[in-house]
């Protein structure tokens, strides 16, 4: 009974004692710190839906929008065109064409002349402007004494316009004629045309029946 108790009151005093000089610490144990439970977002859909349709709970819906303009009209407002900006500028222009239709001689005895030529021309105004004092003068190389009839003259010839002369000069009998043709205007000479005989206008059909008669000009 005795070596009981000695042995029990030495267990108690070799754990009584600090045989390390340092209390032994505690192993750490570590353990997670809670960071609480983390928020779920959920983004909102838009959705964009015709204005007849069920509108979703939860759901936020944007309706489109047309903005329209309506315009009353005014019954004493007045619109007045804008005059254009830019102006078409007219530029005369003086042109003329003659077509030599044809010859043919006779016998002028109220002039006291014997053989002469006639000749049948076309004058046309091919310009934008009128031709003032517009004359046709016809020369033959065998050309004798100046007949009244060579030089035949209009007051004016419109734009556009066309007109048959018939211009006559003295020839030589039985003479093949070279001719030449003037056209003028106000003195001016703005065309020439020469031809080396005169053709017989019967070929042609015949003396032009509207000698002097002003007419738009033909195709």
């Amino acid at each position: 009974m005795k070596k009981i108790l000695t042995f029990t009151f030495l267990a108690l005093i070799i754990t009584a004692c600090d045989t390390w000089g340092i209390p032994p610490q505690p192993f750490p144990v570590w353990t997670a710190t809670s960071s609480g439970t983390p928020g779920i977002v959920t983004a909102t859909p838009i959705i964009l839906l015709p204005v007849t349709q069920t509108i979703i709970p939860g759901v936020t819906v944007i309706t489109p929008f047309t903005p329209t303009i309506q315009e009353t009209p005014s019954s004493t407002s007045t619109f007045a065109p804008i005059p254009p900006t830019a102006t078409a500028t007219f530029v005369p222009i003086q042109s003329v064409a003659v077509d030599i239709l044809g010859c043919n001689t006779s016998i002028d005895i109220t002039h006291g002349m014997g053989e002469v030529t006639n000749a049948y021309i076309t004058v046309k105004n091919t310009g934008t402007v009128d031709l003032p004092n517009m004359c046709g003068l016809l020369r033959a190389i065998d050309e004798d004494r100046e007949h009244p009839d060579k030089r035949v003259c209009v007051s004016n010839l419109p734009a556009q316009n066309q007109m048959n002369l018939k211009l006559t000069v003295d020839s030589v009998y039985k003479k093949d004629t070279m001719i030449q043709v003037d056209i003028t205007s106000s003195e001016v000479i703005l065309l020439r045309v020469d031809r080396p005989s005169c053709t017989d206008i019967g070929l042609f059909g015949g003396t032009p029946s509207d000698v002097g008669v002003i007419k738009p000009i033909q195709p």
